[in-house]
């Protein structure tokens, strides 16, 4: 089979019509082609093109499957057999819309935990009692580099049914004051992983797409008993609280994912801007440590941590007519308006 991968570059998501159900296909030059219709093209040109009905069936095969998709348009691009359809006339939904499993990777990016640590305070912490604002700093700087070090990553998970399309509406809900953003590079997983070395992470990767870990900071601790400290499945997992998309990147054609753009927009402000070199943990440390614990699957999602500048950051949350604006470098962008979740009922 031919190399095509690098004339091929391409975007993998779940598009719709109006008045259709959502199909998978693929993108290219802001044009989309059903993945049936690219299955049929294979099939014509003696090649196996398997999960054709979504991305998520797609990666179930992902390293065979891509493979095909690159042959198959190499071929297409020689006889001009495809008919492609204009991305302007489809709604975009979440890539991958019931992954099997999702994983966040919290307190990750250098500047957003200093940043944190110096805003509680000297004293907030025994060892940090009587230091100036620059001896603070200073020290969270250094417990950082240590845990980069010597430390693991801090992972939760999150469920499925809080993933929601990258253009719609995130419902903030009644029972919480501080719904807040955290804009993240998400890791797609494709092929099983346990026992993953860092070495070999990358072979584990089938791309990269755009997530928002919506965050009820109000909801976070627990209230009773406070012992049982937080409460994930009150503060991460209401309906909506992961935009996820628009597409899903193949990782041949992203060519450092430690060297991306991240930039969230409120209402046109740029609230979030880092770069993803300034993760703690990096990907293939966090494809170690998970798969050091858990087993990954295909079509699972790691999301890879938050840089500074999330609405704790400010004392400013989400509120109803909001609209956050995201893009990372080469992955697309996610515009997202809030509406809160009585209004929303009200439609």
């Amino acid at each position: 089979m031919t190399d095509t991968h690098t004339q091929a570059g391409f975007k993998l998501g779940s598009f719709s019509a109006a008045g259709s159900e959502a199909f998978a296909g693929l993108l290219r030059d802001d044009q989309v082609i059903a993945l049936h219709v690219l299955k049929k093209v294979a099939e014509g040109n003696g090649l196996q093109l398997s999960g054709s009905e979504s991305v998520y069936a797609l990666l179930q095969n992902w390293q065979s499957n891509f493979a095909v998709l690159c042959e198959t348009l190499a071929l297409a691009d020689q006889n001009g057999a495809l008919d492609w359809t204009p991305l302007s006339s489809l709604k975009v939904h979440a890539p991958v819309e019931l992954p099997r499993q999702i994983f966040c990777t919290g307190a990750n990016y250098f500047k957003h935990v200093v940043d944190m640590l110096v805003s509680m305070g000297p004293g907030a912490q025994p060892a940090t009692a009587g230091m100036t604002p620059a001896e603070l700093r200073t020290y969270a700087e250094n417990l950082m580099q240590e845990r980069a070090a010597t430390g693991s990553p801090y992972v939760f998970s999150k469920i499925p049914s809080a993933v929601t399309g990258p253009y719609d509406p995130v419902i903030l809900p009644a029972l919480a004051s501080q719904p807040d953003w955290e804009l993240e590079l998400a890791v797609v997983i494709g092929k099983p992983a346990r026992h993953v070395s860092r070495e070999d992470a990358a072979d584990y990767i089938a791309g990269y797409t755009i997530a928002n870990d919506i965050t009820s900071r109000d909801l976070i601790w627990c209230k009773e008993p406070k012992a049982m400290g937080t409460d994930w499945v009150s503060s991460k997992n209401s309906p909506t609280f992961l935009p996820l998309g628009p597409y899903l990147v193949p990782a041949a054609f992203v060519a450092d994912p430690q060297q991306l753009q991240i930039v969230l927009k409120l209402n046109g402000e740029v609230m979030q801007d880092e770069t993803t070199s300034d993760m703690i943990f990096d990907i293939a440390r966090q494809i170690e440590y998970i798969s050091s614990r858990v087993q990954l699957w295909p079509g699972d999602i790691i999301c890879t941590g938050s840089p500074a500048g999330n609405g704790i950051h400010y004392g400013r949350y989400l509120r109803d007519g909001d609209v956050m604006e995201a893009s990372i470098t080469g992955l697309g962008e996610q515009r997202n308006p809030c509406v809160a979740e009585a209004r929303a009922l009200m439609r």
